[in-house]
């Protein structure tokens, strides 16, 4: 990992939102999202309350970055009130801070067979495991937030073996590599982030399917340039987009296939559903984690 300063972003939030709000500054480009303070005897705090820290590149700092995190903070709130407790701060850390601290704290998890280890761990895996190496710190997640969680026990349980998978929006790429792994016969995925093709292309040559998936960089214009319909559809994006988005989603899936998407929490599961209702998919299952819905849906 490169060595650059960062911006540590400390959010007290109310005890159980926790995964909520780290997912939230996740999607806003911060990294690494992990409860609990960082010094050895840290200053108590408020009762009932949690601390969430995550980091962004201090390349990336300024007032306005600050505010449009602090906006995000304050929009919670529209979630459920005792969310409007949850408090944003910052500081600016050394290089070595964070580079140092990703080693000490991440731990190798696991989903169903699915172990997430990185390069340097060995930990013993169970019988029957499959194993996913992945270098955490990276800009675009490392798989743990529910939403990525609820998909990939979807894949497991639901793929069969042989088919095409797409994921729309597929970030460091683990939900298409995963895909793989567990007998899909091949995969691609598309993300606006910068740099995310490239990110998502090491991973699946690091887990040995590089030569049965395709990453490109861009938005939903990219299914020009790949082959849909697929049997399986993915979309880990938010409820504004799955909405927005539907009839792509319905078209890049093949007959008989299945499409999940997840990124969206119980307010608005009601809207997606309805969205996908008018583009000829119902939901068929459902997954809830949290504040968190997935969804399975299939042409009626």
């Amino acid at each position: 990992m490169s060595v650059e300063a960062w911006v540590e972003v400390r959010a007290l939030v109310p005890r159980g939102w926790e995964e909520l709000v780290a997912g939230i500054l996740s999607d806003a480009g911060c990294q690494g999202a992990r409860e609990g303070s960082s010094a050895p005897n840290p200053a108590p705090l408020p009762e009932g309350m949690s601390l969430v820290r995550s980091h962004y590149s201090a390349r990336a700092d300024s007032a306005e970055r600050r505010e449009e995190l602090e906006a995000k903070a304050a929009a919670l709130g529209e979630i459920d009130e005792e969310l409007q407790r949850v408090e944003l701060s910052f500081r600016e850390l050394p290089p070595e801070d964070y580079a140092k601290s990703w080693k000490k704290v991440w731990r190798p998890f696991r989903c169903g067979k699915l172990a997430v280890v990185a390069p340097w761990t060995e930990a013993a895996l169970r019988p029957g495991d499959v194993r996913m190496e992945l270098e955490p710190g990276g800009v675009f997640g490392t798989g743990r937030h529910a939403t990525t969680r609820m998909i990939l026990s979807s894949l497991q349980e639901r793929l069969r073996g042989g088919e095409r998978v797409l994921d729309c929006g597929s970030g460091t790429g683990i939900l298409a590599v995963a895909a793989r792994l567990f007998g899909a016969r091949e995969a691609a995925g598309f993300d606006i982030d910068e740099g995310s093709a490239a990110v998502a292309t090491d991973l699946a040559e690091r887990n040995g399917v590089g030569a049965g998936v395709t990453f490109l960089e861009g938005d939903f214009s990219c299914l020009s340039e790949l082959s849909p319909p697929y049997e399986v559809v993915l979309a880990n994006l938010y409820s504004d987009l799955l909405i927005s988005h539907a009839e792509e989603l319905e078209a890049a899936l093949a007959p008989g296939g299945w499409l999940c998407v997840s990124g969206l929490n119980a307010s608005r599961e009601e809207a997606v559903t309805e969205a996908m209702r008018g583009v000829g998919l119902s939901v068929t299952d459902r997954r809830a984690r949290g504040v968190w819905r997935c969804l399975i849906l299939e042409r009626r």
